[in-house]
């Protein structure tokens, strides 16, 4: 598949991140193409890199390993606790020149001071912060923040032990320089009105009348085919069961095929996918001919063995695809590392598409939206997630006005990216 060329500003993070040994997060509002660049980077690097992301669904989506299955980390709080290296696993992660994370935002301060107290371990290399290994990371920390402990007892840990629940607030980065890149230039909206909007929900300065312009667009009534964007599975779980019952006529039940270490959590499509004729879908993966992308939504038109799928005026038929799960291997003989295939999970890539919700729209476009907050949006960045999706006003739909009780920013997300910003570094931390 072709990839896209980059703008000149993500082709200079590129080749600072090629040509430096800097750490450097990637950030920046939605839309400025931080997956362009690390899809880039995977393809085109002369380093020798392992790509990982803490959940399996955002490893999957990267082509990597979870965090936890490359270093081999245990779940829960790691602390101090032993690490268990076996030999095969320290040569592996030896040879590598640049780890690079996707979706940092999810990660700890916890987890991060394992990764760096792991690498040192295997690399033989204590007094050098990650073992000398480069630490690139991607992610939006005003999008998705990490999971907070419901273990009171992980609370108190966390509270007597870090800043914040944060990667940015680890230990680690007392000792070790972090360099911070914000694009700033958005490739999925045009309007320039609604980019500033947008980035003031991002940052928590909705005016009145920016509040007012986005209820006045949001308020026109919706297309009863218009996706809907929710905050819990049961919303969409019910629109979309009841929109696929008032269609007539039996139904495609194919059950997707499973091979290897494949967890149900980090399934990237439905185990067990209901299509009738007329059903709305959403594709859940780029086509290697460039027909759809990630997101495409259309409308099933037959199903006689494969399924046949309207986009606009094109019926195209799709087949069912697989997603490979991968794990970085080491190999003596070569001395390379190699990433081999341990899971296999086959399935049309489809899902219904009445109805998605705000977490599993992360990355996606489209041209028009109904948001859907229910009584109140209830993490930091969710709202800024679901309006952010859609390219322009004019697409866009609320269920009900924006509540300045939606627009929840973390105060630690603020103070981390303000920091670098008044008199320069602070605390090892370099914004540039």
């Amino acid at each position: 598949m072709a990839r896209p060329d980059l703008s000149p500003e993500q082709l200079a993070v590129y080749e600072r991140i090629e040509h430096t040994r800097e750490h450097i997060f990637v950030t920046g509002r939605a839309g400025t193409g931080k997956s362009t660049i690390l899809n880039h980077l995977a393809w085109n690097t002369s380093k020798i890199i392992a790509v990982c992301a803490p959940t399996g669904v955002a490893a999957l989506n990267v082509g990597g390993q979870t965090i936890h299955s490359l270093l081999r980390l245990p779940t829960g709080i790691i602390a101090d606790h032993d690490l268990d290296q076996p030999a095969e696993l320290k040569k592996m992660l030896a040879s590598i020149d640049t780890l690079v994370i996707d979706e940092i935002s999810m990660v700890s301060a916890d987890l991060m001071d394992a990764i760096d107290r792991s690498l040192r371990q295997a690399r033989g290399k204590k007094h050098d912060p990650f073992g000398g290994a480069q630490i690139i990371m991607f992610g939006d920390p005003y999008q998705l923040p990490p999971v907070s402990p419901r273990d009171p007892e992980e609370r108190a840990y966390f509270g007597d032990t870090y800043r914040s629940l944060w990667f940015f607030d680890a230990r680690v980065w007392e000792s070790a320089p972090l360099s911070v890149v914000e694009l700033e230039e958005v490739h999925r909206q045009r309007d320039d009105r609604f980019k500033q909007i947008l980035g003031a929900v991002r940052h928590g300065t909705v005016t009145l009348d920016m509040a007012e312009e986005l209820n006045a667009a949001g308020q026109r009534p919706a297309p009863r085919d218009v996706l809907t964007l929710a905050t819990t599975n049961a919303t969409v779980n019910r629109i979309n069961a009841a929109r696929l019952a008032e269609i007539r006529g039996s139904s495609l039940r194919a059950v997707a095929e499973v091979n290897g270490e494949f967890r149900e959590n980090s399934y990237p499509a439905d185990e067990v996918l209901e299509l009738k004729p007329g059903a709305q879908v959403m594709f859940l993966r780029n086509d290697s001919d460039g027909r759809w992308v990630n997101g495409t939504i259309g409308t099933v038109s037959r199903i006689s063995g494969t399924v046949w799928v309207e986009i606009g005026d094109e019926e195209f038929e799709v087949e069912p695809t697989t997603w490979e799960r991968y794990r970085y291997r080491y190999d003596p003989e070569t001395k390379k590392l190699e990433k081999e295939v341990v899971a296999e999970f086959e399935q049309f890539p489809l899902r219904l598409a009445w109805a998605v919700t705000v977490h599993k729209s992360q990355g996606h476009s489209y041209d028009a939206a109904a948001i859907d907050l229910g009584p109140r949006a209830f993490s930091a960045g969710q709202s800024y997630v679901a309006l952010s999706r859609v390219r322009s006003l004019g697409g866009l739909y609320l269920r009900r006005p924006l509540q300045p009780r939606d627009v929840i920013v973390d105060p630690n997300v603020v103070r981390f990216m303000h920091e670098g910003r008044e008199g320069g570094p602070v605390g090892g931390r370099l914004f540039t």
